[in-house]
């Protein structure tokens, strides 16, 4: 897409530019390899990364062409499944503390993602320079997809989790199944995961995009944040107290005392946000024409839920991929 396609006062785009960039987008997803989905009936292959052919794509085309990052913003980056949505309110209500009473707090009422929204959905209809700062944003894609002021030419803040892959994949396999359209044929697991473990998955391959952050941590540790799911499960009230150091907020010695972080992990918890009544019949404007209800964002958020899924072939298979993919990076995920 040509910077000159560019509207110059806003991020909204004008419609006769939007034909254009509608045009470029079509012309671009026909010479893109595609290969089978578990939500949708096809991804495609965009430089090495597969992804939806729609909306979600052409956002991420948006996003790398349009957005401009402030010294200040704060993103969420992950896989699906990975424990996005349990960060994303750790992170609104860590960053907010001071602004609201637990009484009255906004994720009482609304959910997480509404809270925190995926800049590259959110670009597509909203103008995001309209956000106040800090703006707190989140996204699925890789590391290098993500635009180049975002990576290289500011200050931003990225905030990484990922997940042990066997659990990832049968909590993605499982939130797919209750969003593949009906008149879809049914996907079973076992294809499922051949798909997985061949790298075929919305935003995968799985184990590049957790190594892409991995690395950019270890590059640029005071800009990146990585974290493993399993390790905050562990110890919540610890990697809280880090993520407020790490995104310029500490909790000061009063705070910590009155026990705020303790408040603030209780106030996130599976178990408070799955007994709110936004969390059971609330929705989320994913992307134009398409909501999800936000119960389908909550299963069980347990460790190792995996073993009660896979066989025993499936766990040695994908953990031998997983041994031969991170040899030599240092790497390891939560147990």
């Amino acid at each position: 897409m040509e910077p000159s396609l560019l509207s110059q006062q806003s991020n909204i785009i004008e419609e006769n530019v939007r034909e254009k960039i509608n045009q470029q987008f079509e012309e671009l997803v026909a010479t893109l390899p595609s290969d089978k989905g578990f939500l949708v009936p096809t991804l495609i292959n965009y430089k090495g990364f597969w992804c939806t052919p729609g909306s979600v794509f052409k956002g991420v085309l948006l996003m790398q062409d349009q957005f401009k990052a402030r010294s200040t913003d704060i993103f969420l980056c992950s896989a699906l499944k990975s424990g996005t949505t349990w960060l994303k309110a750790l992170m609104f209500a860590t960053m907010n503390r001071s602004k609201f009473q637990l009484a009255t707090h906004p994720l009482l009422t609304t959910g997480p993602h509404n809270c925190m929204p995926y800049l590259d959905v959110h670009i597509i209809d909203h103008d995001v320079e309209a956000l106040p700062s800090p703006r707190l944003l989140s996204s699925h894609c890789a590391y290098f997809l993500l635009p180049k002021s975002t990576r290289e030419s500011s200050d931003c803040k990225i905030v990484y989790i990922c997940r042990n892959p066997k659990d990832m994949f049968v909590s993605h396999y499982l939130f797919a199944m209750k969003l593949r359209p009906p008149m879809l044929p049914p996907i079973s697991m076992e294809e499922a995961f051949d798909l997985f473990c061949r790298g075929v998955c919305e935003y995968g391959p799985h184990l590049d995009h957790v190594l892409g952050y991995w690395k950019a941590s270890l590059e640029s540790p005071g800009k990146i944040l990585f974290l493993k799911y399993e390790e905050m499960r562990k110890d919540p009230v610890k990697h809280v107290k880090h993520l407020a150091e790490f995104l310029g907020k500490p909790f000061s010695a009063e705070e910590e005392k009155a026990g705020v972080i303790e408040e603030i992990v209780k106030l996130c918890s599976f178990e408070k946000l799955t007994s709110l009544e936004v969390n059971k019949t609330g929705k989320l404007a994913l992307v134009p024409g398409m909501t999800i209800g936000n119960e389908n964002f909550f299963r069980k958020g347990e460790v190792g839920d995996s073993k009660n899924h896979l066989t025993p072939e499936m766990i040695e298979r994908l953990d031998k991929i997983t041994e031969e993919k991170l040899k030599g990076t240092g790497f390891a995920f939560g147990e």
